[in-house]
């Protein structure tokens, strides 16, 4: 029992640094309290604390009391919440990055109550939707806050309830990749939905919003939502493309009927084909619903932000190519490699790598385009204007009926059977020979 951990044991950082970022524009009243608040709430759970208050401009008083109080002031060369938000977290040097408004609506005894669950997740947003939580604001906002969170968590399928809450904690590690370019309050939503397309993961933590003790909201409803309006579109577009880590995944519930039939059926044929096996291997696994339905099997890809997302059902992952397999010689009795060949440079050895990590007699299941089917040429004209920035274009390996069961053959197995998704996508189901 002594190596047992508590919540609120782990909430103590021994080392480290924990920063705190907060935009601050006219909060010179409210800046002496949120300073002692924040030092009070943090004492005795951070042991290294660095506060950094952004300011538009030398002629705020805000910076002047802000640093009268011990904080770091620096001051934003871009406009916007956004471009005081990213310069606040540029400055950053913590391993773990507290955001939060300056004007008390986050209540500063509410961190570490967030930072208490920093090993959930890379990003742990404090919630004022999810049970527990709650919003002390107008009828007005609060409706608006619950729209705006409904359209973008429902069009950019991220399940998080309050994705414009500024109140969150990062691992600093993860902003370094980021791109980011909104200038207002949507740079909210952009950091969110850019991590969450890089696999990282989003915990939702409740706490109570507070109304502002002093001064004037600096959002505007009106003037943000043509922001607000653009990112949604231009977002909309990154998530629905083949690099966004969970797009395998969200396909098998696509609203697009042919797209929804197709994944379920390959999904049907795949569990049918591959069996039960204890040993199973799938090469170019993505973030498909196949290889999330058997933890047990060793998932392979060559994208991290994929293997990523699928830390969340499958523990046995690994990142490498199909050409060179990193596992010893007959390590598996069941290979799957679906939907992977016609996106990498033809090599015969990706098939001889198959053979060798398979038992004799194991089974090995390919899935791929048939261009020899007319059928399927047609499919990928229509999918390509329907979904421009889906799999399309990456097929760079074309592949036939025939061609694919010489290749097999080759590379000594021998063919079983196969199948048919939607008359033009083949799925192969054959065995490894005892000798070549």
């Amino acid at each position: 029992m002594g190596d047992v951990q508590t919540r609120e044991q782990t909430a103590v950082f021994h080392d480290g640094l924990v920063s705190i970022v907060s935009p601050a524009w006219n909060e010179a009243p409210t800046m002496p309290e949120f300073l002692r608040r924040i030092r009070a709430a943090l004492d005795g759970v951070a042991a290294k604390v660095e506060i950094i208050i952004v300011v538009p401009s030398p002629e705020d008083p805000t910076a002047g009391v802000a640093r009268a109080n011990g904080a770091q002031v620096i001051y934003q060369k871009r406009p916007g919440y956004g471009g005081a938000l990213k310069e606040g977290l540029l400055a950053a040097k913590g391993e773990y990055v507290v955001t939060m408004d300056a004007d008390l609506s986050h209540p500063p005894e509410s961190i570490p109550d967030i930072l208490c669950h920093r090993g959930d997740a890379e990003i742990i947003i404090g919630s004022r939707w999810i049970e527990g939580g709650s919003a002390d604001m107008s009828a007005f906002r609060f409706m608006l806050s619950k729209i705006l969170n409904a359209i973008y968590r429902r069009a950019l399928a991220v399940p998080v309830l309050d994705m414009s809450s500024g109140f969150r904690v990062y691992h600093r590690r993860i902003l370094e990749q980021l791109d980011l370019e909104s200038e207002k309050y949507d740079i909210l939503e952009e950091i969110l939905v850019k991590c969450y397309s890089l696999g990282w993961r989003v915990a939702e933590v409740p706490f109570d919003y507070q109304p502002r003790i002093a001064g004037e909201s600096h959002a505007s409803a009106i003037g943000f939502a043509p922001h607000f309006l653009l990112t949604l579109v231009r977002l909309w577009s990154m998530r629905n493309t083949f690099d966004s880590a969970d797009y395998d995944s969200r396909a098998y519930d696509s609203l697009v009927p042919p797209q929804r039939y197709w994944q379920r059926k390959r999904y049907d044929l795949l569990k049918e084909m591959s069996g039960r096996a204890a040993r199973k291997l799938d090469i170019g696994c993505g973030s498909g619903r196949f290889i999330q339905s058997e933890p047990e099997t060793v998932g392979l890809d060559i994208a991290l932000p994929k293997l990523r997302f699928l830390r969340r059902t499958n523990p046995k992952l690994v990142r490498a190519t199909c050409s060179s397999l990193p596992f010893a010689d007959a390590s598996f009795d069941v290979v799957v490699n679906s939907q992977l060949i016609e996106h990498v440079p033809y090599d015969r050895e990706i098939f001889r790598e198959m053979n060798r990590v398979l038992e004799p007699g194991g089974t090995l299941v390919v899935g791929t385009p048939d261009y020899g089917r007319l059928v399927w040429r047609i499919t990928e004209a229509i999918y390509k204007f329907v979904l421009p920035y889906g799999y399309g274009d990456d097929h760079i390996t074309h592949y036939t009926r025939f061609r694919l069961l010489e290749e097999l053959a080759a590379a000594g197995f021998a063919t079983l059977g196969y199948r048919y998704v939607g008359g033009g996508e083949l799925i192969v189901k054959c065995i490894k020979r005892e000798e070549l």
